[in-house]
């Protein structure tokens, strides 16, 4: 008998962790609305988080192999029924793996959109709404849309079902097992909004783009198809990846990078010239590869950078969000967070990288110190939970803020808090 290659080995492991399923079971007919990757077929993975209580269910999401996971997370109720927290797209596969749910603990009787401003999740609500049609919709306060600001009712909300989250959360149907803090922050054309959500008896935390913690491993959802680890994997445009453990965790490290910072450190932009001289002499020529277009190179920093970034699974803010966003209004924002920090929960669950995150309420206050003067960390905080993000690898975003600003198109940040 053959002993098998490293692909094979890779193939065989996923064959038993991963059903089979149809792949007319993973097609999304109206990806054009937010033509990202993967398009019109999205494979949906779900996973038991608290037993018979949590479970995500996760697709991917992302531009030119930087994909990342996008999460939906429903929660059983106490009484029967089903709460969802940011729809994913409604797929075939998708809707099966939430009805045998249904079976089991009874209808979708709550729909959350935990934001104002992320399209990726608020494309989703409107399709996800209509194939439970019993359901309640929540949805953050000051929806907007760009280019047009649009009613919900015209982006596909059931008018009759769709309502915004009281601000006091005692006044929700389901406050007896939930308790939410909104964060509303006016940023002049539109809002940022999340909606942190606490489930009390699993004391579980549900956040949707505030916090996050990368995996040093590729998540199972993107193993599925490990062809952008692979395409991330190679240092430039004439090297071809061998499908193995190691090349895919090579490839979704420099992908995190990629999707936080957008231009690290450790990136070198090849010159056009080059690039295209290379394209010609690439291995593999197609549209699936970008026809050899391989346009920047890694330096050895790379790995330096992603173990900073990492920072052993602490929880942090997303750069973007620490740059852009946050420090519009710092004091607002950690009030927000001193309220989440009041609630007893022993882990969090994001809507995009880690599925699951270990974490307590200091561990989560202690992510939002960049917007204070004098952050006060204690003697107790290690050095992990209290590390910084490289600014080196800051600096693009940095420069893009500046860039804005100078233009007009947003405001300089506000003075910090404390």
């Amino acid at each position: 008998m053959k002993s098998l290659g490293p692909k094979s080995k890779v193939e065989l492991q996923e064959q038993e962790m991963y059903p089979l399923s149809h792949p007319k079971d993973w097609s999304w007919p109206f990806w054009a609305a937010v033509p990202v990757y993967p398009y019109g077929r999205r494979r949906t993975l779900r996973k038991e988080i608290v037993f018979d209580t949590i479970w995500t269910f996760e697709q991917l999401h992302g531009i030119l192999y930087t994909i990342v996971p996008i999460r939906m997370t429903v929660v059983k109720l106490a009484a029967g029924g089903l709460l969802v927290y940011a729809p994913v797209a409604p797929t075939t596969e998708c809707v099966r793996l939430v009805n045998e749910l249904v079976a089991k603990h009874g209808e979708v009787k709550y729909i959350i959109l935990p934001t104002s401003s992320g399209l990726e999740h608020k494309v989703f609500v409107g399709p996800f709404s209509r194939r439970f049609p019993q359901a309640q919709v929540f949805v953050a306060p000051h929806q907007w849309s760009f280019p047009f600001n649009l009613p919900l009712s015209w982006l596909g909300f059931p008018k009759k079902r769709t309502q915004e989250l009281p601000e006091d959360s005692s006044l929700a149907p389901f406050s007896l097992e939930f308790d939410y803090a909104i964060l509303d922050i006016n940023l002049g054309r539109g809002s940022f909004a999340e909606v942190a959500v606490f489930h009390k008896p699993s004391r579980t935390l549900l956040v949707t783009d505030s916090i996050l913690s990368v995996p040093v491993d590729p998540p199972e959802i993107l193993q599925l198809d490990p062809y952008p680890l692979l395409f991330h994997a190679r240092d430039n445009a004439l090297e071809t990846s061998e499908d193995n453990e190691d090349n895919r965790r090579k490839g979704w490290q420099r992908i995190s990078l990629f999707a936080l910072y957008f231009r690290p450190s450790a990136l070198e932009v090849t010159p056009m010239g080059q690039m295209f001289r290379d394209a010609l002499k690439a291995p593999q020529r197609n549209l699936k590869t970008y026809f050899g277009l391989f346009p920047f190179r890694w330096r050895e920093t790379w790995k330096q950078a992603f173990d900073a970034l990492q920072g052993q699974g602490r929880p942090f803010v997303a750069p973007i969000l620490q740059i852009l966003i946050f420090p519009q209004a710092p004091r607002q924002v950690l009030n927000w967070a001193d309220r989440v920090a009041n609630w007893d929960f022993q882990q969090i669950i994001p809507c995009h990288f880690d599925s699951l995150i270990f974490a307590n309420p200091r561990q989560f206050r202690q992510a939002f110190a960049f917007l204070e003067k004098n952050p006060s960390v204690s003697n107790d905080f290690s050095s992990t939970e209290s590390q910084p993000l490289l600014e080196e690898d800051l600096k693009f975003i940095k420069e893009l803020e500046a860039g804005l600003v100078k233009r007009g198109i947003a405001t300089p940040a506000k003075e910090k808090a404390y």
